[in-house]
């Protein structure tokens, strides 16, 4: 399974270029279209960017929905508002202005990897956020559910 892992701050140019990193680039690898696809994020200020198997996931998943119903029309957003944003020679991106605009994007961009995908956002902004989900985390005493395999099947449990 391809995993985005760790923060880079990069520069973005003055044509609002900016290079993926390295890394995240080489996750990428093999998927069916060179670049990422981002878009605007529901939730917070921040630009969702992901591989193009991915949306692609993220498409049946909503098509799971009833057809009509207010949580599909609403969550398709997603799917209006995503481009797809190709490499070019050097491993950069041109960062759309109005995704910038709704990150509070301008010099640096901060590529923060969240497992299967990746978030870019402005880097002090994602500095503030991090800080208060570990500090939401800890007074929450969140932790992780363990792994399915690690649970006993149902036949297994004791009785």
């Amino acid at each position: 399974m391809a995993l985005f892992l760790s923060t880079y701050v990069n520069k973005v140019d003055r044509k609002g270029r900016v290079s993926v990193p390295a890394r995240f680039r080489e996750t990428l690898l093999g998927q069916s279209f060179s670049g990422i696809v981002v878009y605007r994020s529901l939730k917070l200020p921040a630009i969702e960017c992901c591989g193009f198997d991915r949306i692609a996931q993220l498409s049946a998943r909503l098509d799971q929905l009833n057809e009509y119903s207010e949580e599909r029309d609403a969550l398709s957003s997603v799917m209006a508002d995503s481009q797809e944003l190709a490499f070019d020679g050097e491993g950069r991106i041109l960062l759309p202005q109005p995704f910038c605009a709704h990150a509070g994007i301008a010099e640096n961009a901060a590529f923060v990897g969240l497992g299967a995908t990746f978030q870019i956002w402005e880097p002090e902004g994602f500095a503030r956020h991090q800080e208060e989900m570990r500090e939401r985390a800890r007074q929450r005493g969140m932790t992780l559910p363990p792994l399915a395999a690690a649970l006993p099947s149902p036949r297994e449990a004791p009785r």
